[in-house]
């Protein structure tokens, strides 16, 4: 069985398109200039918070990651998500988002919104079970 199959008869996966920030990223550009030519670009914000996670800057992380997350969901919705279903972490363009939220839980844990990291647990299950973050 594929991810794309639905025997439940949710809605599809939502795939989105090839972010044009992931070609300068993998070439080598620093992620704060990306994010100034790609603002919308997911991809690049989970860089950033991952960066800023890495340098121990918490807070940081976690403001990246929001952003990314948000600009994310705008993406979703345009491409025909409905607020819930499959975001598949095998459809690489989804993995700015996913990135982003997974960051997003790993900051939020780490400055104890508790409520915030389960709503986000439920929701990668949501969005692709086999995610663990």
């Amino acid at each position: 069985m594929s991810i794309h199959e639905n025997l439940l008869g949710g809605p599809p996966p939502t795939l989105l398109p090839v972010d044009p920030a992931a070609a300068q990223l993998v070439a080598g550009v620093d992620a704060d200039q990306v994010v100034r030519e790609f603002p919308t670009s997911s991809l690049a914000w989970a860089v950033l918070a991952d960066r800023a996670w890495a340098d121990g800057r918490v807070v940081e992380s976690y403001a990246f990651a929001r952003v990314g997350y948000h600009r994310a969901l705008d993406s979703l919705r345009r491409h025909g998500w409905k607020g819930h279903g499959p975001v598949p972490w095998s459809h690489e363009p989804n993995q700015g988002f996913l990135r982003c939220l997974i960051a997003l839980a790993r900051a939020a844990e780490a400055i104890g919104e508790t409520d915030e990291v389960a709503r986000i647990d439920a929701f990668l299950v949501d969005c692709d079970p086999t995610l663990s973050r």
